[in-house]
């Protein structure tokens, strides 16, 4: 972990803080009563199924979209202020680029356009996928076009890197080495990513924090590693087909039965049942766990509870 980095002021010290954030689409609620922050360094996958809301949160961080209730703060300045748009990227979705334009010609917009500009990883991101700089952008495949973005997200050399699906066009090899790259970035320069993925093994490697978000609310939210710590997965049997009562002292995030043997994902509160076989889960697990049981009680380290707000710390 990077604790040098979250020394200093509260603006320095979080990169993102919610507070009763939401947004709502004439009758549907997008988001809802989300609050958790996220430390300045960190590299934060943002997990959570279709519609969620993973991708409307990173358009109000980018200032694209406005809460309808709530707030959301950047180093400490609400979202879309424009004093803290030299401090972000943003790379969404479609992946906008001019289809006419070179590579070089954009690598060039992005110099003329932010005076932090670092040529040299911009122009290697691009090299790395081979791609030729005089080629015209509607003619790249879809991998070579999030090379492009890419380049251009990183070159601003930001200090927040805001990313949703970055990684779905790019084949394995590329993956890992963008993976390693944000990484790199977090650890050498402090830039913390904010980075929407459905591929949950990867982002194992690549992230040390994580949000979680079901059905517009905040499931679980903070360190990797303590968070993972929390649960273990426990087999046994039933009685009569009845789950143990001593199960029920635990949080129960998702159980299953076969035949007369269980099978739970629980969150520790004391010592399990000497009766019971013990494992203990991975990040994925844990994820899945908490994405198919989307009525959970929420989950969220001390780390990612805002100062205001108590409820749910772990």
């Amino acid at each position: 972990m990077r604790d040098g980095i979250t020394s200093g002021t509260t603006s320095a010290r979080w990169a993102v803080e919610a507070s009763g954030l939401g947004k709502k689409y004439r009758r549907t609620w997008a988001l809802r009563d989300c609050s958790f922050r996220i430390p300045a360094g960190r590299v934060c996958a943002l997990v959570g199924p279709n519609g969620a809301g993973k991708s409307t949160l990173l358009n109000l961080a980018a200032g694209l979209d406005a809460p309808t209730e709530g707030e959301l703060r950047i180093f400490g300045t609400p979202a879309g202020s424009f004093s803290v748009l030299p401090r972000w990227s943003y790379l969404p979705q479609d992946k906008p680029l001019f289809k006419r334009f070179t590579v070089a010609e954009h690598l060039r917009m992005g110099r003329e356009l932010n005076p932090g500009w670092d040529r040299a990883i911009a122009e290697r991101i691009v090299a790395e996928g081979r791609i030729a700089p005089d080629a015209r952008v509607g003619r790249l495949s879809g991998g070579q076009r999030t090379r492009v973005a890419l380049a251009l997200a990183f070159g601003k050399r930001p200090e927040l890197l805001l990313m949703d699906e970055p990684l779905a066009d790019l084949d394995p090899v590329a993956r890992d080495e963008i993976g390693a790259l944000l990484v790199s970035e977090a650890a050498e320069h402090g830039t913390t990513v904010l980075m929407s993925s459905h591929v949950l093994a990867e982002l194992e490697d690549t992230c040390d924090y994580v949000l979680v978000l079901a059905e517009g609310r905040v499931r679980m939210a903070g360190e990797v590693e303590e968070l993972v710590a929390m649960h273990s997965v426990v087999t046994g049997l039933t009685a009569g087909g009845e789950l143990p009562a001593a199960l029920s002292a635990h949080t129960v995030i998702e159980v299953r039965t076969a035949g007369r043997q269980f099978t739970a994902m629980v969150r520790r509160q004391g010592r399990l049942d000497d009766d019971w076989q013990r494992a203990e889960p991975g990040m994925e697990e844990v994820l899945l766990a908490y994405l198919r049981s989307p009525r959970a009680p929420a989950l969220l380290s001390p780390a990612a509870v805002p100062a205001h707000r108590e409820e749910g710390a772990a």
